[in-house]
Protein backbone atom coordinates (compact mmCIF):
# COMPACT_ATOMS: atom_id res chain seq x y z
CA UNK A 1 0.00 0.00 0.00
CA UNK A 2 1.41 3.27 -0.86
CA UNK A 3 -0.84 5.62 0.20
CA UNK A 4 -3.66 5.94 3.44
CA UNK A 5 -6.60 8.31 4.06
CA UNK A 6 -7.58 9.00 7.61
CA UNK A 7 -10.68 10.33 8.77
CA UNK A 8 -9.68 10.98 12.18
CA UNK A 9 -13.28 12.15 13.64
CA UNK A 10 -14.67 13.34 16.72
CA UNK A 11 -16.90 9.89 17.17
CA UNK A 12 -15.44 7.24 14.54
CA UNK A 13 -12.41 6.35 12.66
CA UNK A 14 -12.06 5.46 9.13
CA UNK A 15 -9.19 3.94 7.72
CA UNK A 16 -8.92 3.61 3.63
CA UNK A 17 -7.15 3.35 0.42
CA UNK A 18 -7.27 2.64 -3.26
CA UNK A 19 -6.87 -0.60 -4.76
CA UNK A 20 -4.78 -1.51 -8.16
CA UNK A 21 -8.29 -1.00 -10.09
CA UNK A 22 -9.05 2.31 -8.87
CA UNK A 23 -11.77 1.62 -6.32
CA UNK A 24 -11.50 3.35 -3.11
CA UNK A 25 -12.48 0.96 0.47
CA UNK A 26 -12.55 1.05 4.12
CA UNK A 27 -10.06 -1.32 5.64
CA UNK A 28 -11.46 -3.86 8.21
CA UNK A 29 -11.45 -4.14 11.51
CA UNK A 30 -11.97 -8.14 13.25
CA UNK A 31 -14.11 -7.86 16.73
CA UNK A 32 -15.90 -10.21 18.49
CA UNK A 33 -16.15 -12.42 15.34
CA UNK A 34 -17.53 -9.55 13.34
CA UNK A 35 -16.18 -6.94 10.84
CA UNK A 36 -16.73 -3.03 11.25
CA UNK A 37 -14.93 -0.57 8.98
CA UNK A 38 -15.57 2.68 10.83
CA UNK A 39 -14.24 2.31 14.64
CA UNK A 40 -15.53 4.31 17.71
CA UNK A 41 -12.58 7.33 18.23
CA UNK A 42 -12.09 6.20 22.14
CA UNK A 43 -8.95 5.39 23.78
CA UNK A 44 -8.36 3.79 27.05
CA UNK A 45 -5.16 3.21 29.19
CA UNK A 46 -4.89 0.24 31.49
CA UNK A 47 -2.86 0.13 34.21
CA UNK A 48 0.10 -1.93 33.66
CA UNK A 49 0.60 -3.54 37.56
CA UNK A 50 4.29 -4.14 36.81
CA UNK A 51 5.99 -1.31 38.28
CA UNK A 52 7.40 1.57 35.88
CA UNK A 53 5.52 0.44 33.03
CA UNK A 54 3.28 3.00 31.25
CA UNK A 55 -0.73 2.31 30.88
CA UNK A 56 -1.30 0.27 28.09
CA UNK A 57 -3.22 1.80 25.41
CA UNK A 58 -6.38 0.60 23.12
CA UNK A 59 -8.72 1.56 20.68
CA UNK A 60 -12.08 1.48 19.61
CA UNK A 61 -14.26 -1.80 20.63
CA UNK A 62 -11.28 -2.83 22.36
CA UNK A 63 -10.71 0.32 24.83
CA UNK A 64 -14.14 -0.12 24.95
CA UNK A 65 -14.42 -3.24 26.24
CA UNK A 66 -11.24 -2.77 28.54
CA UNK A 67 -13.39 0.08 29.98
CA UNK A 68 -16.36 -2.24 30.92
CA UNK A 69 -13.75 -5.49 32.33
CA UNK A 70 -11.82 -3.01 34.70
CA UNK A 71 -13.02 0.87 35.09
CA UNK A 72 -11.48 1.11 38.12
CA UNK A 73 -7.68 0.09 35.96
CA UNK A 74 -8.55 1.75 33.11
CA UNK A 75 -8.62 5.67 32.03
CA UNK A 76 -11.20 5.98 28.87
CA UNK A 77 -11.12 8.97 27.01
CA UNK A 78 -13.91 9.56 24.05
CA UNK A 79 -14.05 12.68 21.76
CA UNK A 80 -11.15 13.70 22.72
CA UNK A 81 -10.35 15.51 19.11
CA UNK A 82 -12.56 18.40 20.62
CA UNK A 83 -10.11 19.24 22.51
CA UNK A 84 -7.37 20.02 19.53
CA UNK A 85 -8.28 23.68 18.90
CA UNK A 86 -8.19 24.66 22.84
CA UNK A 87 -5.57 26.57 24.35
CA UNK A 88 -6.74 25.59 27.50
CA UNK A 89 -6.00 22.13 27.26
CA UNK A 90 -2.08 21.50 27.68
CA UNK A 91 -2.32 18.16 28.93
CA UNK A 92 -4.18 15.59 30.70
CA UNK A 93 -3.49 12.66 33.27
CA UNK A 94 -3.43 9.27 33.08
CA UNK A 95 -2.48 7.52 36.15
CA UNK A 96 0.93 9.23 37.26
CA UNK A 97 1.25 10.50 33.74
CA UNK A 98 0.19 13.45 31.35
CA UNK A 99 -0.32 13.21 27.58
CA UNK A 100 -0.76 16.47 25.77
CA UNK A 101 -3.25 16.59 22.75
CA UNK A 102 -1.07 15.09 20.34
CA UNK A 103 0.44 12.05 22.32
CA UNK A 104 -3.41 11.02 22.68
CA UNK A 105 -3.38 11.67 18.98
CA UNK A 106 -0.53 9.90 17.59
CA UNK A 107 -0.89 6.85 20.55
CA UNK A 108 -4.60 6.41 18.75
CA UNK A 109 -3.54 6.52 15.86
CA UNK A 110 -0.83 4.05 15.70
CA UNK A 111 -2.73 1.53 17.90
CA UNK A 112 -5.37 2.14 14.85
CA UNK A 113 -3.51 1.12 12.26
CA UNK A 114 -1.58 -2.08 14.35
CA UNK A 115 -5.49 -3.20 15.11
CA UNK A 116 -6.19 -2.72 11.08
CA UNK A 117 -3.31 -4.72 9.89
CA UNK A 118 -1.21 -2.06 9.00
CA UNK A 119 2.41 -3.58 9.61
CA UNK A 120 3.81 -0.59 7.56
CA UNK A 121 3.85 3.25 7.06
CA UNK A 122 2.12 3.91 3.57
CA UNK A 123 4.64 7.00 1.49
CA UNK A 124 1.42 9.14 1.39
CA UNK A 125 -0.82 9.69 4.22
CA UNK A 126 -3.81 12.08 3.77
CA UNK A 127 -5.80 13.11 6.35
CA UNK A 128 -8.80 15.04 7.17
CA UNK A 129 -9.75 18.00 8.84
CA UNK A 130 -12.43 20.34 9.71
CA UNK A 131 -13.19 23.43 8.39
CA UNK A 132 -13.70 25.02 11.70
CA UNK A 133 -12.32 23.14 14.57
CA UNK A 134 -14.85 22.32 17.55
CA UNK A 135 -14.61 24.44 20.90
CA UNK A 136 -15.42 27.73 22.45
CA UNK A 137 -13.04 30.03 20.60
CA UNK A 138 -10.90 27.33 18.17
CA UNK A 139 -7.43 28.21 17.35
CA UNK A 140 -7.05 26.39 14.25
CA UNK A 141 -3.51 26.99 13.62
CA UNK A 142 -2.97 25.36 17.08
CA UNK A 143 -5.03 22.62 16.02
CA UNK A 144 -3.13 21.73 12.66
CA UNK A 145 0.32 22.31 15.01
CA UNK A 146 -1.18 19.50 16.91
CA UNK A 147 -1.57 17.04 14.09
CA UNK A 148 1.33 17.69 12.06
CA UNK A 149 3.24 16.67 15.78
CA UNK A 150 1.20 13.77 16.35
CA UNK A 151 1.69 12.83 12.57
CA UNK A 152 5.58 13.29 12.79
CA UNK A 153 6.13 10.97 16.21
CA UNK A 154 4.53 8.30 13.96
CA UNK A 155 7.16 8.85 11.36
CA UNK A 156 4.70 10.07 8.44
CA UNK A 157 6.51 11.97 6.14
CA UNK A 158 4.62 12.85 2.93
CA UNK A 159 1.59 14.35 4.79
CA UNK A 160 -1.39 16.29 3.48
CA UNK A 161 -4.48 17.66 5.10
CA UNK A 162 -7.76 18.11 3.20
CA UNK A 163 -11.17 19.64 4.17
CA UNK A 164 -13.57 17.01 5.25
CA UNK A 165 -16.19 18.18 3.26
CA UNK A 166 -14.29 18.39 0.33
CA UNK A 167 -13.34 14.86 0.64
CA UNK A 168 -16.89 13.71 0.92
CA UNK A 169 -17.46 15.76 -2.23
CA UNK A 170 -14.81 14.04 -4.50
CA UNK A 171 -16.12 10.48 -3.39
CA UNK A 172 -19.69 11.59 -4.15
CA UNK A 173 -18.86 13.52 -7.35
CA UNK A 174 -17.75 9.69 -8.91
CA UNK A 175 -21.48 9.45 -9.51
CA UNK A 176 -21.69 12.83 -11.96
CA UNK A 177 -22.31 12.82 -15.10
CA UNK A 178 -22.89 16.28 -16.25
CA UNK A 179 -21.36 19.66 -14.98
CA UNK A 180 -23.13 20.39 -11.38
CA UNK A 181 -22.97 22.64 -8.98
CA UNK A 182 -22.66 20.70 -5.69
CA UNK A 183 -23.50 21.38 -1.85
CA UNK A 184 -21.85 19.29 0.66
CA UNK A 185 -22.87 19.13 4.31
CA UNK A 186 -20.65 17.20 6.72
CA UNK A 187 -22.05 16.14 9.85
CA UNK A 188 -19.80 14.55 12.69
CA UNK A 189 -19.52 14.39 16.18
CA UNK A 190 -17.56 17.82 17.04
CA UNK A 191 -18.17 20.39 13.74
CA UNK A 192 -20.90 20.39 11.12
CA UNK A 193 -18.74 22.09 7.85
CA UNK A 194 -19.88 22.45 4.29
CA UNK A 195 -18.43 22.99 1.11
CA UNK A 196 -19.52 24.30 -2.44
CA UNK A 197 -18.09 22.85 -5.42
CA UNK A 198 -18.52 22.93 -8.87
CA UNK A 199 -18.12 19.82 -11.27
CA UNK A 200 -17.46 19.72 -15.00
CA UNK A 201 -17.38 16.64 -16.73
CA UNK A 202 -15.17 16.40 -19.90
CA UNK A 203 -13.98 13.85 -22.27
CA UNK A 204 -10.83 14.08 -19.70
CA UNK A 205 -12.75 13.29 -17.36
CA UNK A 206 -14.38 15.37 -14.05
CA UNK A 207 -12.60 18.69 -13.42
CA UNK A 208 -13.53 19.94 -9.84
CA UNK A 209 -13.28 23.65 -8.56
CA UNK A 210 -13.93 24.54 -4.71
CA UNK A 211 -15.69 27.41 -4.24
CA UNK A 212 -16.07 28.35 -0.96
CA UNK A 213 -16.40 26.86 2.87
CA UNK A 214 -17.60 27.37 5.98
CA UNK A 215 -17.95 25.29 8.97
CA UNK A 216 -19.07 25.49 12.74
CA UNK A 217 -18.42 23.89 16.25
CA UNK A 218 -22.10 22.37 16.34
CA UNK A 219 -22.91 18.91 15.32
CA UNK A 220 -23.88 15.23 17.01
CA UNK A 221 -22.07 15.64 20.51
CA UNK A 222 -24.09 19.23 21.03
CA UNK A 223 -27.27 17.43 20.07
CA UNK A 224 -26.25 15.09 22.69
CA UNK A 225 -25.34 17.77 25.03
CA UNK A 226 -28.93 19.14 25.02
CA UNK A 227 -30.35 15.97 25.48
CA UNK A 228 -28.19 15.54 28.86
CA UNK A 229 -28.51 18.99 30.11
CA UNK A 230 -32.41 18.66 29.77
CA UNK A 231 -32.91 15.17 30.52
CA UNK A 232 -30.29 14.47 33.15
CA UNK A 233 -28.49 17.14 34.28
CA UNK A 234 -31.95 18.50 36.05
CA UNK A 235 -32.07 15.23 38.40
CA UNK A 236 -28.20 15.64 39.35
CA UNK A 237 -29.02 18.93 41.01
CA UNK A 238 -28.30 21.33 38.19
CA UNK A 239 -31.36 23.43 39.76
CA UNK A 240 -30.19 22.74 43.14
CA UNK A 241 -28.94 25.24 46.21
CA UNK A 242 -26.81 25.44 48.64
CA UNK A 243 -25.99 27.37 51.95
CA UNK A 244 -22.82 29.66 52.48
CA UNK A 245 -22.83 32.23 55.64
CA UNK A 246 -26.50 32.47 56.01
CA UNK A 247 -27.16 32.53 52.01
CA UNK A 248 -29.14 30.18 50.01
CA UNK A 249 -26.74 30.18 46.69
CA UNK A 250 -26.88 28.03 42.97
CA UNK A 251 -24.73 25.01 42.51
CA UNK A 252 -22.53 26.40 39.72
CA UNK A 253 -23.79 25.87 36.39
CA UNK A 254 -20.10 24.87 35.34
CA UNK A 255 -20.49 21.82 36.49
CA UNK A 256 -23.22 20.38 34.58
CA UNK A 257 -22.06 22.10 31.63
CA UNK A 258 -18.86 19.85 31.95
CA UNK A 259 -21.31 16.59 33.04
CA UNK A 260 -23.08 16.88 29.63
CA UNK A 261 -19.90 17.13 27.23
CA UNK A 262 -18.23 13.98 26.42
CA UNK A 263 -15.08 15.69 26.29
CA UNK A 264 -14.68 17.17 29.52
CA UNK A 265 -16.28 14.78 31.00
CA UNK A 266 -13.71 12.26 32.07
CA UNK A 267 -11.92 15.39 33.23
CA UNK A 268 -14.11 15.60 35.94
CA UNK A 269 -12.24 12.61 37.44
CA UNK A 270 -10.25 14.74 39.60
CA UNK A 271 -9.76 14.99 43.36
CA UNK A 272 -10.74 18.75 43.56
CA UNK A 273 -13.82 18.68 41.08
CA UNK A 274 -14.82 15.44 43.36
CA UNK A 275 -13.97 17.34 46.58
CA UNK A 276 -16.06 20.64 45.74
CA UNK A 277 -18.78 18.45 45.02
CA UNK A 278 -19.17 16.46 47.81
CA UNK A 279 -18.40 20.32 50.37
CA UNK A 280 -21.30 21.76 47.94
CA UNK A 281 -23.42 18.56 48.68
CA UNK A 282 -22.67 19.09 52.64
CA UNK A 283 -24.55 21.94 52.36
CA UNK A 284 -27.64 21.08 49.91
CA UNK A 285 -30.94 20.05 50.95
CA UNK A 286 -30.84 18.71 47.32
CA UNK A 287 -28.09 16.15 48.66
CA UNK A 288 -29.04 12.79 47.24
CA UNK A 289 -28.68 14.71 43.84
CA UNK A 290 -25.66 16.09 43.96
CA UNK A 291 -24.49 12.49 45.55
CA UNK A 292 -25.70 10.82 42.65
CA UNK A 293 -23.58 13.41 40.43
CA UNK A 294 -20.34 12.16 42.18
CA UNK A 295 -21.20 9.12 41.76
CA UNK A 296 -21.36 9.25 38.03
CA UNK A 297 -18.79 10.98 37.68
CA UNK A 298 -16.68 8.69 39.94
CA UNK A 299 -17.57 5.52 38.37
CA UNK A 300 -16.12 7.04 35.10
CA UNK A 301 -20.38 6.49 33.16
CA UNK A 302 -19.28 8.41 30.10
CA UNK A 303 -19.67 5.28 27.91
CA UNK A 304 -23.39 3.95 29.43
CA UNK A 305 -24.49 7.44 29.20
CA UNK A 306 -23.16 7.97 25.93
CA UNK A 307 -25.12 4.41 24.67
CA UNK A 308 -28.30 5.58 26.14
CA UNK A 309 -28.35 8.68 24.01
CA UNK A 310 -26.93 7.42 21.28
CA UNK A 311 -30.25 5.09 21.16
CA UNK A 312 -32.76 7.71 22.02
CA UNK A 313 -31.38 9.93 18.97
CA UNK A 314 -31.21 7.38 16.50
CA UNK A 315 -35.31 6.08 17.95
CA UNK A 316 -36.52 10.11 17.32
CA UNK A 317 -34.49 10.32 13.86
CA UNK A 318 -36.92 7.28 12.77
CA UNK A 319 -40.46 7.72 15.21
CA UNK A 320 -41.99 10.84 16.64
CA UNK A 321 -40.79 9.95 20.01
CA UNK A 322 -38.93 6.99 22.22
CA UNK A 323 -38.67 5.97 25.50
CA UNK A 324 -34.54 7.00 27.18
CA UNK A 325 -33.42 4.32 29.97
CA UNK A 326 -30.68 4.91 32.05
CA UNK A 327 -29.91 3.32 35.56
CA UNK A 328 -26.74 3.80 37.66
CA UNK A 329 -25.72 4.89 41.04
CA UNK A 330 -28.69 5.92 42.41
CA UNK A 331 -30.24 7.29 38.96
CA UNK A 332 -33.16 6.00 37.34
CA UNK A 333 -34.49 7.36 34.18
CA UNK A 334 -36.91 5.85 32.25
CA UNK A 335 -39.40 8.17 30.29
CA UNK A 336 -40.72 8.70 27.15
CA UNK A 337 -39.15 11.84 24.76
CA UNK A 338 -40.48 13.51 22.20
CA UNK A 339 -39.11 14.23 19.11
CA UNK A 340 -40.60 17.53 19.32
CA UNK A 341 -38.88 18.31 22.55
CA UNK A 342 -35.87 17.19 21.40
CA UNK A 343 -36.06 19.38 18.07
CA UNK A 344 -36.82 22.20 20.39
CA UNK A 345 -33.81 21.43 22.38
CA UNK A 346 -31.29 21.77 19.42
CA UNK A 347 -33.43 25.00 17.82
CA UNK A 348 -30.54 27.08 18.46
CA UNK A 349 -28.12 24.71 17.48
CA UNK A 350 -29.90 24.29 14.35
CA UNK A 351 -30.65 27.88 13.67
CA UNK A 352 -26.38 28.43 13.74
CA UNK A 353 -25.92 26.03 11.54
CA UNK A 354 -28.35 27.31 8.75
CA UNK A 355 -26.36 30.21 9.53
CA UNK A 356 -23.53 28.63 8.42
CA UNK A 357 -24.84 26.66 4.98
CA UNK A 358 -25.65 30.34 4.16
CA UNK A 359 -22.40 31.86 4.49
CA UNK A 360 -20.95 29.28 2.52
CA UNK A 361 -23.31 30.11 -0.21
CA UNK A 362 -22.53 33.85 0.19
CA UNK A 363 -18.64 33.34 0.10
CA UNK A 364 -19.52 31.38 -3.27
CA UNK A 365 -21.76 34.30 -4.23
CA UNK A 366 -24.32 32.15 -5.01
CA UNK A 367 -28.18 32.12 -4.67
CA UNK A 368 -29.85 28.48 -3.49
CA UNK A 369 -31.41 27.82 -6.72
CA UNK A 370 -27.80 27.95 -8.40
CA UNK A 371 -26.99 24.80 -6.25
CA UNK A 372 -27.55 21.55 -8.52
CA UNK A 373 -27.34 18.90 -5.88
CA UNK A 374 -26.95 18.66 -2.32
CA UNK A 375 -24.93 15.69 -0.69
CA UNK A 376 -25.01 15.29 2.98
CA UNK A 377 -22.90 13.18 5.27
CA UNK A 378 -22.35 12.05 8.51
CA UNK A 379 -23.59 10.37 11.29
CA UNK A 380 -25.95 13.59 12.41
CA UNK A 381 -27.20 14.13 9.14
CA UNK A 382 -29.61 11.15 9.39
CA UNK A 383 -31.27 13.81 12.25
CA UNK A 384 -34.66 14.54 10.79
CA UNK A 385 -34.41 18.51 11.76
CA UNK A 386 -31.17 18.40 9.85
CA UNK A 387 -32.55 17.28 6.56
CA UNK A 388 -35.81 19.75 6.89
CA UNK A 389 -32.95 22.36 7.35
CA UNK A 390 -31.95 21.85 3.77
CA UNK A 391 -35.31 21.18 2.11
CA UNK A 392 -36.59 24.48 3.39
CA UNK A 393 -33.81 26.43 2.12
CA UNK A 394 -33.29 24.28 -1.34
CA UNK A 395 -37.04 23.17 -2.47
CA UNK A 396 -36.65 22.59 -5.78
CA UNK A 397 -32.42 20.90 -5.24
CA UNK A 398 -32.31 16.80 -4.73
CA UNK A 399 -30.70 16.06 -1.45
CA UNK A 400 -28.79 12.90 -1.26
CA UNK A 401 -27.03 11.11 1.15
CA UNK A 402 -24.81 7.65 1.90
CA UNK A 403 -21.84 6.12 3.25
CA UNK A 404 -22.35 8.45 5.68
CA UNK A 405 -19.18 6.66 8.00
CA UNK A 406 -17.11 6.31 5.22
CA UNK A 407 -17.18 8.70 1.77
CA UNK A 408 -15.12 11.27 3.58
CA UNK A 409 -12.13 8.48 4.23
CA UNK A 410 -12.49 7.12 0.70
CA UNK A 411 -12.57 10.36 -0.38
CA UNK A 412 -9.33 10.89 1.07
CA UNK A 413 -7.48 7.62 -0.20
CA UNK A 414 -8.83 8.97 -3.58
CA UNK A 415 -7.70 11.87 -3.32
CA UNK A 416 -4.14 10.35 -2.43
CA UNK A 417 -3.95 9.20 -5.94
CA UNK A 418 -3.90 12.53 -7.33
CA UNK A 419 -0.70 13.68 -9.34
CA UNK A 420 -1.96 17.40 -7.95
CA UNK A 421 -2.25 16.94 -4.53
CA UNK A 422 -1.43 20.40 -3.81
CA UNK A 423 -4.00 21.80 -4.99
CA UNK A 424 -6.78 20.09 -2.66
CA UNK A 425 -4.10 20.33 0.50
CA UNK A 426 -4.66 23.10 3.38
CA UNK A 427 -1.74 23.99 5.40
CA UNK A 428 -3.79 25.85 8.25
Amino acid sequence: MTALGIDFGTTNTVLASVSPEGIAHAHGFHHSGAMQDAVRTALSFRRDTTRGNPPVPDVGPWAIQDFIDSPEETRFLQSFKSFAASPSFSDTAVFTRRYAFEDLMGIFLRRIMARGGLTALPERLVIGRPVTFAGQNPDDALAHRRYVAALQSLGFSDTHFVLEPVAAALYYARSLTRDATVLVGDFGGGTSDFSVLRFSASGAGLAAEALSHSGIGIAGDSFDYRIIDNAVSPLLGKYATYRSWGKRLPVPVHYFASFSRWNELCLMQRPDVLNDLRELARASDDRPQLQALIDLIEGGVSYELYRAVSRLKAELSAAPQAQFQFKLSGLNIDKVIARSDFENWISEDLARIGITVDAALAKAGLEPRDIDQIFLTGGTSYVPAVRRLFDERFPETPVDSGEQLLSIAKGLALVSQSNDISRWSVQA
